[in-house]
């Protein structure tokens, strides 16, 4: 794809900032703090396989089971009772293919917002404590669409703003929805992470995540790529896009919580 010859503009006509690539060589750990199975693989394991492939240890946090979802697969093979344990099996083999430990916190599934955030925050950063990772990624409290997402993206960033100044890792936050939207408020995505190299690993831990993601390959493959496929698709292709979250940084979504 050939680049376009001058850099797109912001409405006053200044040039768009660049974001800055995700360099897995200055990396010496990352954790991944996001609250369901498969939240990782969409939103960050083209990023994940590639600090796992230069050695850097990748760790996935996951916040609950996902046995409240309501995917049980195409056909359905799962009910209510056995989603908790399908999702697990899942989740285990999505990070195998991405090369990542998968720990799990057992929160309740769609209840993450009525936890105590301090108190979950505080088991967070005893696992930023024993990991060191030079970068934690999460989801940005108030741009990610569901509540469990939210949630847990404000835990992450309590559990990094009660670490001392000099001993926090960088905090990646990433934004769901209308990217045009999200833009129009948080500005261009601070952080690009290439994934190219990686993309079938990518597709491969989606796949792993059978109950909620069969149906959408599914229908790809039997109906072709409507709009929102190709949307999709173009994403994987354009990599994993993060912002900045500074910790010490009180968001609406926080300010807002009852």
């Amino acid at each position: 794809m050939t680049a376009p010859a001058t850099a797109p503009a912001h409405p006053s006509g200044s040039p768009l900032p660049s974001p800055s690539p995700f360099d897995v060589s200055t990396e010496r750990g990352l954790l991944v703090v996001l609250p369901h199975p498969d939240d990782e693989s969409f939103s960050s394991g083209g990023t994940m396989a590639r600090c796992a492939d230069a050695g850097v240890r990748v760790t996935y946090l996951c916040g609950t089971y996902g046995d409240m979802g309501r995917r049980m697969g195409r056909p359905a093979f799962a009910n209510r009772e056995s989603l908790r344990d399908v999702r697990e099996r899942e989740l285990l083999e999505a990070c195998a293919v991405l090369g990542a430990e998968a720990r799990m916190m057992g929160l309740r599934d769609k209840c993450v917002e009525f936890e105590d955030p301090h108190a979950v925050a505080a088991r967070v950063r005893a696992a930023i404590r024993e990991l060191d990772p030079s970068t934690v990624i999460t989801f940005y409290p108030g741009f990610a669409v569901h509540a469990d997402h939210d949630a847990l993206g404000l835990i992450a960033q309590l559990a990094v703003r009660g670490l001392p100044a000099g001993r926090r890792p960088r905090l990646l936050a990433v934004a769901v929805g209308d990217a045009d939207a999200n833009r129009a408020v948080l500005g261009e995505p601070d952080v690009l992470s290439d994934i190219i190299d990686v993309l079938e690993r990518k597709i491969a831990a989606l796949r792993a995540h059978r109950s909620q993601t069969e149906a959408m390959f599914l229908k790809w493959e039997e109906e072709g790529e409507d709009e929102l496929a190709q949307a999709f698709r173009d994403r994987l292709l354009g990599g994993e896009r993060f912002y900045l979250l500074d910790p010490d940084r009180v968001t609406a979504y926080e300010r807002n919580r009852p």
